[in-house]
């Protein structure tokens, strides 16, 4: 299954591969050493925010298709209601309607998933290329000698290859510095959730038991990158480290200016826009 999903997938990996050596290059315009662990760390920092900045309008997209279902959302509600333990055909065939109606008049697409959907198969592809990167595997642009060039660059006795478990037995102050990098990574994916992500959900619509796992989702993805840390190398850490750290922003501003209207969040922006309001 595995093969088959990196056969399906190999143009995007071998264009994002494209992208790196290309940033690799811009690292090496700067004046940092093509061989130095620096080049090829800001070359990883430049390759995710080029794919990030690529996937904004897709981003946007995602926040208004967000606000259009928690406008539709209340009509909804009332309408599952409504029609609540009903069993005949006709009268399905007019819940169906109405709920048509109601998504018609807020832009409710049905297709309003798929772009965020068309995401997934780019990140599998940024996270593909820094993996075997790291591995020492040769894919698309990134040749054997920039493999080689990755593997042998070298910072405070830390290689993109270093593994966390090795490399805290063998040179403690390198591996605390990998730890503190994925302790980072972490710590960047717990608070995305708990400050700006769960704060933009509306719990109201969701089963107790949805609610309940809802809350635990950001322990969860934390603990997951920790775990995970244990295993990979040191290029994929740095990876998550600065993919996180944009994830971070991004869902900081979307929090701030973009609520998902209904949520504690625009709850907070419009308790904030009144008190201002009211002093002026």
């Amino acid at each position: 299954m595995s093969d088959v999903l990196s056969a399906l997938l190999s143009p995007i990996t071998n264009a994002v591969a494209v992208v790196l050596a290309a940033t690799h290059d811009v690292a090496g315009a700067v004046g940092l050493s093509p061989g130095s662990a620096g080049a090829w760390l800001l070359a990883v920092l430049l390759l995710v925010v080029a794919v990030r900045t690529v996937l904004l309008p897709v981003t946007i997209h995602g926040v208004r298709s967000s606000h259009a279902r928690a406008h539709a959302a209340p009509q909804l509600r009332e309408l599952r209601q409504r029609y609540a333990g009903n069993r005949d055909l006709e009268q399905l065939a007019a819940m169906r309607a109405e709920q048509k109606a109601i998504h018609a008049e807020h832009g409710v697409s049905g297709w309003s998933l798929a772009p965020a959907l068309l995401q997934l198969p780019l990140f599998y592809a940024l996270y593909r290329v820094v993996a075997d990167l790291t591995a020492g595997h040769a894919v698309g642009a990134l040749d054997a000698g920039l493999v080689a060039s990755a593997s042998a660059a070298s910072m405070a006795g830390l290689h993109l290859t270093s593994h966390l478990g090795p490399t805290l037995g063998s040179d403690l102050p390198a591996g605390l510095v990998l730890l503190a990098a994925a302790g980072g990574a972490a710590l960047l994916s717990l608070l995305t959730q708990r400050w700006f992500v769960l704060p933009m959900t509306n719990v109201a619509d969701l089963p107790e038991g949805m609610a309940t796992v809802q809350r635990f989702v950001p322990w969860i993805g934390a603990i997951g990158v920790l775990v995970a840390a244990a295993v990979v190398p040191a290029g994929l850490i740095a990876y998550w480290l600065f993919n996180n750290a944009w994830t971070f922003a991004q869902q900081g501003l979307v929090w701030r200016f973009a609520p998902t209207p209904g949520s504690p969040a625009a709850a907070r922006r419009e308790a904030a826009a009144a008190l201002e309001g009211a002093v002026s």
